[in-house]
């Protein structure tokens, strides 16, 4: 198996969309059951958040579409004027 340093080197290698997608996924191939606990102060913040969205006061943006901006933006800022 290769080193961290190695792995993080050739993906560091990638392009910024490359980088992105592995990011995405390497998130989401954590096992639920796996994840490690979060500071108090981030568990507080999540809480919060929560019940301001439970209770109807933010407006929330699915991360499909803010990812699709994102990278549309790096996709367009990269590309020959």
């Amino acid at each position: 198996m290769k080193k961290y340093q190695t792995i993080f080197q050739e993906a560091a290698e990638l392009s910024v969309v490359d980088r992105m997608q592995l990011i995405d996924d390497l998130g989401e191939s954590v096992p639920e059951g796996e994840l490690p606990t979060l500071a108090t102060d981030w568990q507080d913040e999540i809480h919060r958040r929560s019940a301001a969205f439970d209770a109807g006061g933010v407006t929330v943006t699915p991360w499909s579409e803010i990812k699709a901006i994102a990278l549309g933006r790096l996709n367009h800022e990269g590309s020959p004027q």
